[in-house]
């Protein structure tokens, strides 16, 4: 069978038991707290919890059949957060970042007979996996640890008789294990349950024996391919087990696992060789394509270690981790998860330059990862069409990153082994071995080979070479192996784009460890000072000695309400600021990059100047008020009742804008693509900003587009409706962002049922209230992430007024009107760089004219000639010009020449072929003249420039 084979069996014979097909979810998982769908259950998490029925006939794509079975292959990436195998892909052949899950599903129809019954079937009838080689593992709590539940009775029982009536003892076949090994739980608390796994003996002998004492052992030759989950308790607060009155089944098996296994073995027959994920045809597209930009072989070669890889294996650990980051880099980005700087986006990001590098290991120049997505969407494009229908984006996103990445990694490469150069330097005279030896240390691009020279004897001993660094030696020659410096990590990071473990990638290859714990420090430090540089003080606390579970969140009114009666719960004040605290307020605190309200608030007759809004961390809306108000404020008290009132044209302004950055984001994704994701928002009075994941600058066209559909929008005048759901109940296609914290309740701002988020802000009613918007700048703010500045209502007419007042006062000055101006400023730029011409034709005749003049008056000696002297030039280029033109006209000789560039001098110095045999070094004439001149300068032999402060010097030391 080939992979896609296998893959088909697995759905087929489900299929025939009734359970309904459905296509794998995106990468991007519904629950905001994923970083990526991570195993195939993610998208049935709602059927479990019983906040959604079974209804998967229904969903788009789907092959239908029972609403209560389903079975898939799921895209899964492992890396980063609490699963990740980033690190281990490529040393051996079973990791990867990306990965297919095949899986059934019963929600609340069959259990665990039916589950492993069917399983047994598949892999040893259908595939023919031989029965004498196959483990079950059955739970069996260690009460000791406290494990739950009890001793899973029922799946020994169905495990005995499947084993039995294949001719095998069960007492052999069956393993038990503890919860760490057997026992599923969703969380703390939630549904929970058994499990049994299904493990394959890889040996080369089918000794039962020697198959089962590998059983849950990490070995490569004894591994788990399926695991079935029985989901029949509820995990309660207090620690107990409830049985659920639906008993569900959630089961999973790597796809790529048996099929690496089934092409390793002949067909599950020759079980001689060592097992590998890559030897399945799945990865073979790209195995070729590889070796065919590289001129390199493939040979399955695996390391035993991280440091002092021989060739052949450096090259096979780059074969595998560039076929398996290529799949996660393509299927990430068909499902709209770009390289970014935040989150899951950066975790892309790492895993493409982790890739860039290996090519770079391979010889590969920039450019060449875009090429390994057509090998993706041949093996993947069948199963995934979203890999078909994106694969031109795919590669323009690539392309883009690669470019940017390209950039600084020659010289990030470079500054990683001076590093390490210095790092060994100062080792040495910080132990002081350097008073005993002669550390020398030669570094290129692409090594560095350190050599301590024994004072006494002159004797070099090599301990550092460019794989690894030689430990042992330099345990003997400084006391310790020194661990490569967080700062230097930390720059890596922060100037070329190095992700940490790249760093810590290429110093284990050298036999160095990172001080992670100062690039961390470093790390902390910076964030500190971008939080110091935001506009807003952040207020942590909100009374001295309260904490903040004791304090009540205030209630806020401001979505139906402008204005309200209140009472005065708190006065706060910090080094700066005075803020009062009221038991409900119409007032919107700063959050999600909305602006917080300003306005009034009358108590005891003081009418008192809401300057800004903001939030503590309980919750409560603290108003801040004129900071010359204090002396008065100190007499307010807790109890006393004021009269709030909202600044209502400002407050109108904010909601146009907020309202507006949702058109923008709708509109943007119409234009750009889905890919398109909010990165970060400001909603001000005047203007908003709207950052968003895009890999390119949008064209001029594009910019009109989104600002033609917006505007359209405003024009149709669809209501704005916001309502509050619970979050697993939120209408299909509603935006929710990675990162941020959402409760069971959300709130939806849904703009005429096109835009739709999750959204705690403020809006207008309806689209008309808007106005209009006026796009007024797009920019690049970071790699992968753009950035739209745009105005709406009275300030987009501001802007649209100032606009046309500046085309008017041009229009005046060019005696146009205003449709003609273009084409009159076209006409007087023409006749402008035609002027250019002739006047720069007039003084190169000048020039010339000067050299003549000089060389005219050139002086001999030694049969070399030479000119000294100041002369009037335009520009630096233009002494340079003239001295070479001297030098042309004397012939051999020497040529020094100054002038004078506002306040500044310059110099030029020329000296030929013979003059620099006699001697004589422009660099050096230079030199000497500039430091008299209180500067400094240098150049080649042949040619040099300079400059100083001191012009009044400058025609004496020229005389010299």
């Amino acid at each position: 069978m080939t992979s896609a084979e296998i893959r088909q069996s697995f759905l087929d014979f489900f299929a025939a038991q009734g359970h309904t097909i459905v296509p794998s979810s995106s990468l991007l998982p519904d629950s905001p707290g994923l970083l990526f769908t991570n195993a195939g259950m993610n998208q049935f998490v709602p059927i479990f919890l019983g906040d959604r029925a079974p209804d998967v006939s229904k969903w788009a794509g789907a092959r239908p059949a029972k609403d209560t079975r389903a079975a898939d292959t799921q895209k899964c990436i492992r890396a980063g957060g609490k699963h990740n195998d980033l690190e281990d892909v490529g040393f051996d052949t079973y990791h990867h970042t990306m990965f297919e899950m095949l899986g059934n599903w019963s929600f609340g129809d069959y259990f665990k007979k039916e589950s492993l019954e069917w399983g047994w079937e598949l892999i040893t009838k259908v595939w023919g996996i031989p029965a004498k080689r196959l483990f079950a593992t059955v739970y069996s709590p260690d009460k000791s640890k406290g494990d739950p539940a009890d001793f899973d009775q029922e799946a020994y029982d169905i495990w005995a008789g499947i084993f039995t009536r294949a001719g095998l003892d069960p007492k052999v076949h069956i393993v038990h294990g503890n919860k760490k090994d057997n026992f599923w739980m969703m969380g703390d608390t939630g549904p929970c349950g058994p499990c049994s796994e299904i493990h394959f003996n890889l040996l080369p002998s089918d000794d039962e024996a020697e198959g089962r004492k590998l059983v849950n052992s990490s070995s490569p030759r004894c591994i788990e391919i399926w695991n079935h989950v029985f989901i029949q308790f509820n995990a309660n607060a207090d620690g107990t087990f409830s049985p659920l009155a639906a008993k569900h089944v959630d089961t999973g098996m790597g796809f790529e696992r048996v099929a690496g296994i089934h092409a390793t073995t002949n067909g599950f027959k020759d079980f001689s060789k060592d097992p590998s994920n890559y030897a399945a045809d799945v990865f073979a597209p790209l195995f070729k394509k590889v070796a065919e930009l590289s001129g390199k072989t493939y040979t399955a070669t695996v390391p035993t270690k991280r440091e002092g890889l021989t060739e052949q294996e450096n090259i096979d650990v780059a074969f595998r981790v560039l076929a398996d980051h290529a799949r996660t880099i393509s299927c990430a980005i068909a499902d709209n998860i770009l390289p970014g700087n935040e989150g899951r986006n950066y975790v892309i990001r790492r895993i493409l330059r982790r890739g860039i590098l290996y090519g770079k290991k391979l010889g590969l120049q920039t450019g060449f990862f875009e090429q390994l997505v057509a090998p993706v969407v041949e093996s993947l494009g069948p199963v995934f069409p979203e890999l078909v229908q994106q694969q031109d984006i795919i590669r323009r996103v690539i392309r883009s990153e690669e470019e940017s990445f390209g950039k600084t990694l020659d010289r990030g490469l470079t500054k990683f082994h001076t590093s390490i150069h210095r790092l060994l330097v100062d080792t040495a005279a910080q132990t002081g071995a350097d008073k005993k030896f002669e550390i020398v240390i030669e570094t290129t691009p692409g090594s560095s080979v350190g050599t301590a020279i024994d004072m006494e004897n002159r004797k070099p001993q090599v301990f550092l070479a460019t794989n690894p660094l030689d430990t042992k030696r330099c345990q003997e020659l400084f006391g310790k192996v020194p661990q490569f410096r967080g700062k230097d990590a930390f720059e890596l990071y922060d100037t070329y784009g190095f992700p940490l473990d790249m760093t810590q990638l290429l110093a284990t290859e050298r036999g160095l460890t990172v001080d992670t714990a100062e690039f961390e420090k470093l790390m902390e430090q910076q964030r500190e000072r971008a939080r110091a540089a935001q506009k807003k003080e952040i207020i942590v606390a909100a009374t001295e000695g309260d904490a903040a579970g004791d304090l009540q969140p205030t209630k806020f009114l401001g979505y139906d309400h402008l204005s309200s009666s209140a009472k005065l719960i708190d006065v706060v004040k910090t080094a700066k600021d005075t803020f009062l605290v009221f038991d409900q307020t119409p007032f919107y605190a700063e959050m999600g990059g909305q602006a917080g309200d300003t306005g009034t608030a009358l108590i005891n007759g003081q009418l008192v100047h809401i300057t800004d809004t903001v939030k503590d961390k309980s919750g409560r809306h603290l108003h801040k008020v004129d900071s010359s108000l204090n002396a008065q404020l100190s007499a307010l008290s807790p109890g006393a009742t004021a009269e709030l009132a909202v600044d209502i044209q400002r407050r109108r302004a904010i909601s146009r804008h907020h309202s507006a950055a949702h058109l923008i984001h709708w509109a943007l994704r119409k234009v750009l693509g889905t890919h398109v994701r909010q990165a970060g928002t400001s909603k001000t009075p005047e203007r908003m900003r709207f950052d968003f994941s895009h890999f390119e600058a949008m064209t001029p066209a594009q910019i009109r587009e989104v600002e033609q559909l917006v505007n359209e929008k405003i024009l149709d005048n669809a209501r704005v409706e916001t309502y509050e759901t619970e979050f697993d109940k939120k209408p299909e296609g509603t935006l929710a962002f990675f990162g941020d914290k959402y409760g069971k309740i959300v709130r939806v701002v849904d703009i005429g049922g096109y835009s739709r988020e999750l959204c705690g802000g403020t809006h207008v009613a309806t689209a008309g209230e808007i106005g209009v918007v006026k796009v007024v700048a797009e920019m690049a703010i970071a790699a992968g992430t753009r950035r739209i500045e745009a105005v709406a209502g009275q300030a987009a007419l501001d802007h649209i007024a100032q606009r046309e007042a500046a085309l008017a006062a041009v229009a005046a000055q060019l005696s146009a009107g205003p449709n003609d101006v273009a084409k009159k400023l076209e006409s007087l730029l023409a006749h402008q760089k035609e002027t250019e011409k002739q006047l720069k034709a007039f003084q190169q005749k000048a020039a010339a004219g000067l050299a003549d003049e000089l060389a005219s008056k050139a002086t001999e000696r030694d049969g070399l000639k030479f000119v000294s002297g100041v002369v009037s030039a335009g520009a630096p280029e233009d002494l340079r010009s003239i001295g070479s033109q001297v030098l042309a006209k004397i012939g051999e000789g020497v040529v020094t020449l100054g002038a004078v560039f506002g306040d500044r001098p310059s110099l030029v110095a020329f000296c030929s072929p013979a003059a620099i045999k006699a001697g004589f070094q422009a660099g050096k004439l230079i030199g000497e003249l500039a430091g008299k001149l209180g500067g400094k300068g240098g150049g080649k032999p042949d040619f040099a420039m300079g400059g100083g402060k001191d012009a009044s010097k400058l025609a004496e030391i020229l005389k010299a």
